[in-house]
């Protein structure tokens, strides 16, 4: 068993905390306010001061980039972030996992893989190219050990508001009942992956050497239309027919300069507006793990979710 030290306690960062105490592993969760699940240490620390990540970090096994900025500030926020996490690596000696995104891509036809070129055009898959070529630059010059994972949107137990088909935009309104805006069009089929799956392929690649040195795409199904798992969780709830609508492009734009995700999501949306197929069959292949079926991750999402909300199942 060893120390492993967790950047960030969203939806990602608790479940990695959990799957990793539960192993047996010393866990500690790092954020800004000091929060995290219980049955971990958790520390209050600004992961910007490589000193006090350093400091932190000392006789870490492991060291996770699970932190997520808010959206319109990633230009500002990532780089000495990154820095910091470079350095404490350096500092340590802990392999430094990054969980990442295909934003580096960019429009991509066809199915994303790990060899594809980082074209992104925004500002928002640049920074994040920039931040995995710095990191590759340190481990092939032996200064550190990393690897990088790259999910796609998320969906799962616990997610959040960011979370385009997550419990509380998503989920909860359709058991409920109620209609369901979306962005774009929601026939369009679009990878997702599941959040325990993210935790388990971090989890994975911070124990694995093999896993060190590349990137690897995150275990994720196949691509599937909002609207279908829409309907696949109605079905599985026993809840009424689905309403999801898309909110008009001209009010989509029209809104963004008075909201600042908004404003930002326009630079993604091309992510939604035709198939956005994730191919993750080396991680599969290379260590044994299956993204969850869409109808079991589902299930588990709506005995979440009615828990949380006192509804009875």
């Amino acid at each position: 068993m060893g120390k492993h030290v967790i950047v960030g306690a969203g939806q990602v960062g608790t479940h990695l905390a959990e799957r990793l105490a539960g192993r047996g592993h010393d866990v500690v969760v790092v954020t800004r306010s000091g929060s995290g699940p219980e049955g971990v240490e958790r520390v209050a620390a600004d992961v910007a001061d490589r000193p006090r990540l350093t400091e932190v970090a000392k006789g870490a096994d492991a060291l996770y980039n699970c932190v997520n900025p808010r959206y319109h500030r990633w230009v500002q926020d990532w780089p000495p972030m990154a820095s910091s996490f470079l350095g404490t690596a350096e500092d340590t000696g802990a392999v430094l996992v990054t969980l990442s995104n295909l934003y580096v891509y960019g429009p991509v036809d066809g199915p994303m893989t790990e060899d594809l070129p980082l074209a992104a055009p925004g500002t928002k898959g640049r920074v994040r190219a920039r931040m995995w070529e710095d990191a590759l630059a340190a481990h092939e010059a032996g200064r550190i050990r990393m690897t990088e994972l790259r999910p796609s949107d998320y969906y799962g137990p616990r997610s959040t508001d960011q979370a385009y088909i997550g419990e509380t935009r998503f989920v909860r309104p359709l058991l409920a009942g109620k209609r369901v805006w979306y962005f774009s069009d929601p026939s369009v089929p679009h990878a997702w992956t599941y959040l325990p799956d993210v935790a388990e392929a971090l989890a994975v690649a911070g124990t694995d050497e093999r896993a060190w040195g590349r990137p690897w795409h995150v275990p994720t199904g196949p691509a599937v239309s909002t609207l279908e798992v829409a309907e696949r969780l109605c079905a599985i709830a026993g809840a009424p027919e689905p309403r999801v609508s898309e909110v008009p492009r001209a009010l989509f734009n029209a809104l963004g300069p008075f909201s600042p995700l908004l404003r930002e999501l326009r630079e993604t949306r091309y992510q939604f507006d035709k198939p956005y197929i994730l191919d993750s069959s080396a991680f599969q292949e290379t260590f044994g793990v299956a993204p969850t079926p869409l109808d079991d991750a589902l299930e588990t999402i709506v005995a979440a979710s009615r828990e949380r909300t006192g509804v009875d199942a």
